[in-house]
């Protein structure tokens, strides 16, 4: 008797065990599709908000390259340490400027620029084809890699920050720019070798107004 009654009272303790810590849940399909769907990081969707949210409010933390590049011609290890931003993986490294300048000459991947009164001299290219590279996610200084574990989810931003220039930057862009005329530009310079990024300084464009 007292046998059945331990076993009993063993079967009621497994089953109220069961019930408040389930081996399993029973979902339905959509149900576990929308929580896979919300655990999965969407790149596109952060780079909406980055560049709608955040990246506005800093555009006015940039130096203007008549500043700048006068430093880089002066003493480029200076002007990277003073105003150059880095990871701190291998020699490159980024810089988030403002200017206005004149265009020189126009491609299908560059617009030239001089920047520096009565000068004739390319100093900065607008690059206007497809764009590559990290300028955009790392240049601003806000995005850190250390706030994302997943190595291809960081990369994946880039890729997304790099599309919106190129489906909204780019082409109203290439339609405006005519030799002679005068342009104003916010945007991210990667520099991976100094003697072919410098000069003239390889630019991303964020925000342009052709004049």
């Amino acid at each position: 008797m007292n046998r059945r009654l331990i076993w009993l009272m063993g079967c009621v303790a497994g089953i109220f065990s069961c019930w408040l810590f389930p081996l399993f849940h029973v979902v339905t399909l959509k149900t576990a599709t929308a929580e896979k769907a919300a655990a999965t990081f969407n790149a596109t969707l952060f780079a909406e908000m980055f560049w709608t949210n955040q990246l506005p409010t800093a555009l006015e933390k940039t130096v203007t390259a008549q500043i700048l590049l006068p430093a880089i011609q002066s003493d480029a290890a200076a002007a990277k340490k003073k105003f150059s931003r880095s990871l701190g993986l291998g020699e490159g490294y980024f810089y988030f400027l403002r200017g206005e300048g004149k265009i020189i000459s126009v491609s299908d991947d560059e617009l030239i620029l001089t920047v520096t009164e009565n000068s004739t001299n390319a100093e900065i290219s607008l690059q206007t084809g497809l764009i590559f590279g990290n300028a955009l996610r790392d240049g601003t200084g806000l995005l850190s890699a250390n706030d994302y574990p997943n190595s291809q989810d960081f990369n994946d931003i880039s890729a997304a920050l790099n599309h919106i220039v190129e489906t909204r930057v780019l082409p109203e862009l290439r339609e405006q720019a005519k030799v002679g005329a005068k342009i104003s530009f916010v945007g991210c310079a990667e520099v991976g070798d100094e003697a072919t990024d410098l000069k003239p300084l390889k630019v991303i464009p964020i925000q342009t107004e052709v004049q």
